[in-house]
């Protein structure tokens, strides 16, 4: 289920193509906004923190393409969905590698549009969901002592408590102490769910 505060914001200079496509998302349930060029877009600078970028590729001033390179040297991971010409293939391309999560050929089935849609605004429910899990876990590592994380290191490299008791230089009681402390302040219930978080605070490399 999408979130309330999910927003999708169009740009277009062509005001009839502009207004039409804000009057399907209203009438699908989803909020929009509307702007008349990439530069007032950037300029009123809009809460990007939930929603996503309906934007068409060929505008006078700031087209597309140089909107997304602008948002990408921002630092914004917004989800971009780009609206292109017929034949503008190689332009929609170059906006995918630019970051676009898809693009819609003009003219367009409505049904088409609002599918890619919904699935850019999902994927930007679930960047939020992500964060905010990764935030929580880089907390819980904070608290640890340096011994915990060398603990835990080595539990997430799959090494027996003898091993890291040997790799650490203490004995292999002080390690069960030292694991069920890090389990507790990590509120992991296992080890493998003690690996996954580990894996998403970047603890753990997955290709190692």
């Amino acid at each position: 289920m999408l979130s309330d505060q999910m927003t999708v914001h169009v740009i277009d200079d062509d005001v009839a193509s502009r207004q039409s496509l804000e009057f399907l998302l209203k009438t699908a349930g989803i909020e929009a906004r509307s702007y008349a060029s990439a530069v007032t877009f950037l300029d009123l600078q809009p809460d990007l923190a939930s929603g996503c970028v309906v934007t068409d590729v060929r505008m006078p001033g700031m087209s597309g393409i140089d909107l997304l390179r602008r948002l990408r040297e921002l630092n914004k991971s917004v989800p971009v969905i780009v609206m292109t010409g017929h034949g503008d293939v190689p332009l929609a391309v170059e906006a995918m590698k630019m970051g676009a999560v898809d693009f819609i050929e003009k003219p367009f089935d409505d049904e088409v549009l609002l599918t890619s849609i919904r699935a850019a605004l999902h994927q930007q429910e679930g960047d939020r969901e992500r964060d905010a899990e990764r935030a929580m876990i880089d907390g819980r590592l904070a608290s640890l002592s340096n011994r915990e994380r060398d603990v835990l290191t080595g539990l997430v490299a799959g090494r027996a408590n003898k091993q890291i008791a040997y790799d650490l230089g203490i004995s292999p009681r002080t390690v069960e102490i030292y694991r069920a402390n890090l389990m507790g302040k990590m509120q992991a219930g296992s080890l493998s769910e003690l690996v996954r978080m580990a894996l998403i605070a970047g603890v753990l490399d997955p290709q190692k």
